[in-house]
């Protein structure tokens, strides 16, 4: 019987290393899929490239962590059963674990979610290394996702003059909250208080 032409489709064993990473890549995809459709419900006019926070979590988690996942799987599919592991399989594995537990305890990463910072981002050919001075990061964590800290401001102008504005903001907003805190004695007559002071002053 003559072939038919058509490409015989691969079929793998459902407990297969490679159906297992498999599923994995699919479920990867449709979770970017589902957070980027989210983003667009909720932020229809946020900037272009700008990501949430959960978003920059998952590329660190998912994407960032397990770049060397699939040359691990290669190293242990070819490696004889009773061997020991090989020097690349074993420096990569310490070198996910160390980026893990980096991520648990506070990983720096470039500040995506900050529109400004994504816009001089964008604009980076990635040749001079110097220019990674210029952008702000901040240090998030995998024990804390709900919390960043800005641990680099950037040296680039436009964040300067940003965090200056912003700490200018505060600071008014301080001295306003202030002025609001004691506003309720000022309003009183000094004679109300006359009693009080004497009394201080043993009168």
């Amino acid at each position: 019987m003559a072939p038919s032409g058509k490409k015989k489709e691969k079929v793998f064993h459902p407990n297969s290393r490679k159906a297992g990473q498999l599923v994995r890549t699919q479920l990867r995809k449709s979770k970017l899929v589902e957070l980027a459709k989210e983003r667009s419900k909720k932020q229809g006019t946020q900037e272009e490239g700008v990501l949430s926070l959960e978003e920059l979590h998952y590329i660190v988690k998912d994407v960032w962590l397990t770049r060397h996942d699939q040359e691990i799987e290669v190293e242990k599919a070819s490696r004889r059963k009773g061997r020991p592991k090989s020097a690349k399989e074993m420096k990569l594995e310490e070198q996910k674990l160390r980026e893990v537990e980096l991520y648990r305890t506070g990983m720096e990463v470039i500040d995506l979610t900050h529109p400004t910072n994504v816009e001089l981002f964008r604009k980076w050919d990635q040749k001079e290394a110097a220019y990674i001075q210029q952008l702000r990061f901040i240090r998030i964590s995998s024990a804390s996702p709900e919390t960043t800290i800005v641990s680099r401001v950037g040296q680039h102008p436009l964040l300067k003059r940003e965090e200056e504005q912003k700490k200018q903001a505060a600071a008014a907003a301080q001295a306003q909250a202030m002025d609001t805190d004691e506003a309720p004695l000022l309003l009183e007559p000094p004679s109300h208080f006359a009693s009080t002071i004497q009394t201080m002053d043993g009168v």
